[in-house]
């Protein structure tokens, strides 16, 4: 059974991802914050991660950006954010992210993404990713 960290301050989302993934099968982690979701995926290991950007304490960013510094693997990232520019699309992938769901979302659509991305290649998401981002003229 695949572990999901959900990263949002919105207890209403965090309630209703938690809910869906676990109907699902999946075994959910919560951070209501980026500080909480650095401390669990170092302690708790996560397959993957459903991040927002708007958080308080530290942003979707400040996340994203400890991830790809800390020398680490780190476990892919779907970012889930009411932000839907092109530019904050390519500026999370560029991060590192490897999928980007805007709000609000489909709950089904999100359950699929997360379902492709945790049965796909490293490689295929890497290439999907700079796909992304040039595409969104990152």
């Amino acid at each position: 059974m695949a572990r999901v960290l959900i990263v949002d301050d919105e207890p209403d989302i965090l309630l209703m991802l938690r809910v869906n993934l676990s109907a699902e099968g999946y075994d959910t982690i919560l951070a209501a914050d980026g500080e909480k979701a650095l401390e669990r995926i170092s302690g708790d290991d996560p397959d993957l991660v459903l991040l927002d950007v708007m958080m308080p304490v530290m942003d979707g960013w400040g996340v994203l950006n400890a991830l790809k510094n800390n020398g680490r693997h780190a476990p892919p990232v779907i970012v889930v954010s009411a932000k839907s520019s092109d530019r904050d699309i390519a500026a999370a992938l560029s991060l590192g992210a490897v999928a980007f769901i805007t709000k609000p979302f489909d709950p089904h659509s999100l359950i699929d993404e997360v379902d492709r991305v945790l049965s796909s290649t490293p490689e295929a998401l890497e290439a999907e990713r700079l796909a992304t981002i040039a595409r969104c003229g990152g």
